[in-house]
């Protein structure tokens, strides 16, 4: 950084020099080439760098929900060239100086917000620490350009924690959709059914008053060509027919269902005279 010989001194960009004489500050030396008479007392007792630093300060800390965590700030600062006998002079340790400020600023600043709150307003904790730290420093001779809170970590079980509330919601919401869709399938399915059999139900009945009508074709088509029979006959015969043709399905089925009725000679008649009541009856009320 600095060379000295035959007394002259080198001082390189975005650095300065401090110069003094037998112990005292003289002055600051911009960069480039100066003459520095050390047989006359003139030193050089340092440099100072004007770049622009950065500083990593982790802090742990708690929220007002009591949650431990550790919060990383990101400080960048750099000395100021027309203070840089202050920066060089007042601070033995610039870096241990900055972390202290930014401890008590965040150690004040967390514990008044919630975890969730302290994620949320990680820029106003910055502007907080930015704040008091271009205060103090400043007088220092250093600039803060920004400060930044690059992160805030909870212990590990609060953040499993956390992960598992999260997943619980979403899993509560993802039921609430399911429950939903499978309500919309049950109303549909019930409509569809309600409809399905309302037109059964106008099916059978078509088929009972057709059935109806082709019977009553029959049975007064018959008492028309044989005479000497009366409708009552005729019915009783069709009736019987109808009765024995049902048993023939039955018993050729192999697959049916076993059907028990009253059977026998005396029984044909009782059969006979309800299924002819119970038709006349639909036939009246039509």
């Amino acid at each position: 950084m600095g060379n000295l010989l035959c007394c002259c001194v080198q001082v390189d960009q975005s650095t300065v020099a401090i110069k003094e004489r037998f112990g005292k500050f003289q002055e600051v030396m911009e960069p480039g080439c100066h003459c520095l008479p050390w047989f006359l007392g003139s030193q050089l007792a340092g440099h100072l760098s004007l770049r622009l630093q950065q500083l990593d300060v982790k802090c742990e800390t708690k929220t007002k929900d009591n949650v431990f965590v550790n919060v990383v700030a990101s400080v960048q600062y750099r000395a100021l060239a027309s203070k840089a006998s202050d920066a060089f002079y007042k601070l033995t340790n610039t870096r241990s100086q900055i972390q202290a400020y930014v401890f008590d600023v965040i150690r004040a600043s967390v514990p008044k917000l919630n975890l969730d709150d302290a994620f949320e307003q990680k820029n106003e904790i910055a502007k907080a620490v930015e704040d008091e730290l271009e205060k103090a420093m400043s007088a220092y001779g250093y600039e803060i350009v920004q400060t930044l809170i690059v992160d805030i970590e909870p212990d590990e079980r609060v953040k499993r924690a956390m992960n598992e509330i999260n997943a619980a919601a979403r899993l509560r919401v993802a039921a609430n959709e399911k429950a939903e869709a499978e309500k919309i399938l049950q109303i549909k399915k019930a409509e569809g059914e309600a409809e399905s059999k309302y037109l059964s139900g106008l099916g059978i009945a078509r088929q009972r008053q057709a059935i109806v009508d082709g019977l009553r074709a029959s049975v007064l088509g018959f008492s028309e060509n044989v005479p000497g029979t009366t409708a009552k006959d005729v019915m009783d015969m069709v009736l019987v027919t109808q009765y024995f043709d049902t048993m023939k399905e039955i018993g050729a089925s192999s697959k049916s269902s076993a059907v028990f009725i009253p059977h026998g000679p005396g029984a044909i008649r009782d059969v006979t005279t309800q299924i002819r009541d119970g038709l006349l009856q639909a036939s009246t009320h039509q």
